[in-house]
């Protein structure tokens, strides 16, 4: 293993990745170590392979050890005791995941997901905080990140707080677009798979009320959508949308 960053997503850059609010740029986690520290890191672990739909983490189960994206994207969800779902946050290239219940003690808040073929170093418990008890570089690397995650998901709450369900819908499918959008000969096609209920879980809304607004959208031919997969046809009405101008 070599301490070289992993290769990132043709979609992404260094200040174009989702952050905890599942869309806030930052920069992730092992592109803010020096690369001794990087490589240090993650020749504590071993390198794991998941397939599409693999579950990384779940929810609830106790920690026993965080995982260091290399390759692929995944979902991070949770689900509520009345069976409510909600997607939390996307995360990629160069990602950490599972540090919180690592550190805590806890069990794990939420679930991860691979969307597609995900590679991941997996780095024991003890072995993660006995190194950052040892490496202040890098316990104050992910205290920044930690704090970035929290100020992002603050400010999406903030703006959310403001809006209609119809507007933090279309903000939301103008950020999947920017960050994980792929151009298609009838638009920008979605690439992650994302179902209604987790894209109602991100905006706060019930499955039902993202049904109604998908079927707006699909009759005034600004989506197209299909099993898990959605191409956004007009962006400029769901930029009007989201900024409360609805006339075209």
């Amino acid at each position: 293993m070599t301490g070289d960053a992993p290769h990132t997503s043709p979609r992404q850059t260094p200040d174009e990745t989702p952050g905890d609010d599942g869309l806030g740029d930052r920069v992730p986690f092992l592109a803010r170590l020096e690369k001794p520290d990087r490589a240090a890191l993650l020749a504590l672990g071993s390198e794991l392979d998941f397939a599409p739909r693999a579950v990384l983490l779940r929810q609830r189960e106790p920690s026993a050890h965080v995982l260091f994206v290399l390759r692929g994207w995944t979902k991070v969800t949770a689900a509520a005791a009345n069976g409510y779902e909600a997607l939390l946050a996307l995360r990629g290239p160069g990602d950490i995941i599972g540090e919180s219940a690592a550190l805590t003690g806890r069990t794990r808040s939420a679930t991860v997901t691979a969307l597609e073929d995900v590679r991941a170093v997996a780095v024991h418990r003890e072995r993660f905080t006995a190194f950052l008890t040892d490496s202040p570089a890098v316990s104050f690397a992910l205290l920044g990140l930690t704090s970035d995650r929290t100020r992002a998901a603050d400010r999406r709450r903030l703006e959310f707080a403001s809006m209609t369900v119809r507007e933090r819908f279309a903000t939301l499918l103008l950020d999947l677009a920017r960050t994980h959008g792929r151009t298609t000969g009838e638009g920008v096609e979605l690439s992650v798979p994302l179902s209604k209920q987790e894209l109602a879980g991100s905006v706060g809304a019930s499955r039902e009320a993202v049904q109604r607004l998908l079927k707006e959208l699909r009759e005034r031919d600004v989506v197209r959508t299909g099993r898990r997969e959605l191409v956004i046809v007009r962006p400029d009405v769901l930029r009007r949308i989201a900024r409360a101008e609805t006339t075209e």
